[in-house]
Order: C-alpha cells, then structure tokens, then sequence
C-alpha cells in the first residue's frame, strides 16, 4: 500500500492452538471444544496431532517428535486425556501415555502450575454430594506441577522388591514462582489465597511455608493464611464456601482439586490449565479437562464435553487475553444447562438427554 514513497506492510499474526485429542473420549470432547471456539470467533486456527496411546500404537512413542515440535511452536495447547488399560503394562514405563506423554510435555514445555478451577453452576446444585447452598463453591486449586514427591529422586525399590522409595524435594525457586502464580490468579477473583502444607511434619513444607509467608510479606494486596493439608481435606466438605484460592504443592494439590472438583457434581465439568513461562506478555499453556479418558464409553457419544470446553476458555482468558470471547463461551455453557440440556454423567429427572455432539449444538446455540 503506498504511502508518500513508502510501502507498508501489515502482518496479521494467527493465534495457532495445537490441538492434540489424545486417546478414549479426548477426540470427541475436544472436537466439541473447537467446534464452539470456532464458532465464537474466527481469530484462531487449530493444528491437531497424534499423543499418548493413540500415538504409541501408531508411531511406538507417546510422544512423537513431530508432536512436540507443533506444541513448541503454538501459542497454546489443547488437549484430551491420555492413557488407558490397553497401555497399562507397556515396558518400560517411559512409554506408557501417562508418564512418556502428559509429564514429557509438562517438562519439556516447562508447565509448573496447574490451575484448576471449581465452580458450581446452579442449574446442577443437585448433582453435588453436598445438600443445598452449601454446595455452591468458586474456588481455584493452584497446583505445583513438576516438583515434589513426583519427580523427587531416588524413586526406586530395594531389598528385593520389598522396600519402595520416593523423595519429595522441593527448591526455594519452585515455591516462590508457584506462589507468585497464585497471586495472580487471586488478583482476578477474591485476592485470598490459603496456602496448604504440612508443616508439623515434613521439611518441604517448612521450607514451602517459610517462603509462601515472606512473599506474602512483599505483596501486601493479597489475603495469605496457612492451613494443613488434612484439615483443608475437612474443611472443603464442612465449609467449601470459605475458599477462594487453595495454593499448594504437587500432590497435595492433585487430592485436594479431586474433592474440590466433585463437590460441583461432576468431573465431567471442570477445566484445568498447565501454565508456564510466558511467551510475550503471556503465559503459555496447556489445557486439558480434569477427567480421564474413559475408554468404557469412547465412542458412544456419552460424554460430556463441558470440561474441554471450558478449558478451552481458559485458554482464551490466559494465554490469550481474551476474556470476552471466554465469557461468552462459559455463559453459554451454563445458560445450555439453565435449557434442560444434559449428558448421562448429570442426568436429572425431566432434562433433556442428549450426546457429546448434541450438547456442543446446544452450547453453541446460546453464544
């Protein structure tokens, strides 16, 4: 375009998603997840590709180059759960889609913080545990991802066979960029978060605990206050409404965002994000629902394609800052549930049943 002698050129950038379906139900909730993104907006372009058991029953590696290399290159992952008793028994274990796929990326991509929230939406207050109001929660588990008892060497067995061992090891650094994460994300919410240890007995949680306080110390904005990891467990079923952001480490946060997700009434629900260093002004992410791959269902529509589409607003709102399009996104999925519509995993009497497919129709009628 000429411009007095000069031209000018104008580049649009896409914002390319890796799209990665994984094994079980993945390829049909993830085609959900895309169809209402797409039907949303236009902005962003989508590249699918082969990961866990999928990949290793066609390439031998959960993981293929290939797949990885289109993940280093995109703005943002989405993807389905990996992983089921068909690959159970795979030697060695590195291979099997759970370990030589979903760890492999969250190391070689560098993910560290896992954000999973839990929202109760009021259409399915009957499908939580807990009776009434009390079931009604917005909290957020903020969960260090590649430290801790996980990854903590020596992890072997001895003596035969007879006696296992597993190190949790935990550095200043991990804690404190985990920490900072959960500042974050408490600044867009209630700005409270409840750190989780277990001080009274294990050294890593004095150390977690000892640099959660002097960051807290520095960001003044923030609420911080400590709670052992057994009475949080006690505490999200007496009173999950005093919860706004639960900070905590690998596996303390992988029980705790279970129970918290359950109260809500299904794991069919609820997203998570895998956030890492930024690209840009932005965190990189990886974005999956909480659920496993239910390979006893894959196939027959049953599924329920909410969480996937969720996680897929939160990739929207994190890596893309795009908070508009992802609240029309979650306003929808909950104004679908508001009409009746429901898979098998939240069927109510007097709704509508309907299948993976149908639901997605539903969720992107009401955008």
């Amino acid at each position: 375009m000429g411009n007095g002698g000069q031209d000018i050129l104008i580049v649009i950038m896409a914002k390319k998603v890796a799209v990665l379906p994984g094994d079980g139900i993945g390829p049909e909730v993830v085609a959900e997840a895309v169809k209402v993104v797409s039907a949303a907006t236009s902005e962003y372009s989508f590249e699918e590709a082969l990961v866990g058991g999928a990949a290793y029953d066609a390439t031998g590696v959960p993981l293929p180059k290939e797949t990885l290399e289109l993940c280093q290159s995109a703005n943002a992952v989405l993807m389905g759960a990996v992983g089921g008793p068909k690959w159970d028994h795979i030697q060695p274990a590195e291979l099997r889609p759970e370990i030589g796929a979903l760890l492999a990326l969250r190391r070689e991509l560098g993910l560290y913080a896992n954000v999973r929230p839990a929202k109760t939406m009021k259409a399915l207050i009957n499908a939580s545990p807990l009776k009434g109001d009390h079931g009604m929660i917005d909290l957020c588990v903020v969960r260090e991802l590649t430290g801790g008892i996980y990854f903590g060497e020596p992890r072997e067995r001895r003596d035969n066979g007879n006696t296992a061992i597993d190190t949790c090891v935990y550095n200043r650094t991990e804690i404190e960029r985990i920490t900072l994460q959960a500042f974050e994300v408490a600044r867009s919410r209630r700005k409270e978060v409840v750190s989780v240890d277990k001080a009274n007995v294990l050294e890593t949680s004095r150390l977690w605990r000892e640099v959660v306080s002097e960051l807290a110390t520095k960001h003044p904005d923030v609420k911080v206050t400590h709670m052992l990891v057994d009475n949080c467990a006690m505490q999200l079923v007496r009173d999950p409404g005093q919860f706004d952001v639960i900070l905590t480490e690998n596996m303390f946060g992988d029980i705790l965002s279970d129970e918290a997700s359950m109260i809500t009434g299904s794991l069919g629900l609820l997203p998570s994000a895998s956030l890492g260093a930024s690209k840009g002004d932005r965190p990189f992410g990886l974005y999956e629902p909480v659920h496993g791959s239910a390979p006893d269902i894959a196939g027959q529509g049953r599924a329920n394609p909410i969480a996937t589409i969720l996680s897929a607003a939160l990739m929207l709102r994190y890596t893309f800052n795009d908070h508009s399009t992802a609240q029309r996104i979650e306003d929808a999925c909950e104004a679908a549930l508001n009409e009746g519509f429901r898979t098998a995993d939240i069927f109510e009497k007097d709704c509508n049943l309907v299948s993976t497919s149908k639901l997605g129709d539903a969720i992107v009628s009401k955008l």
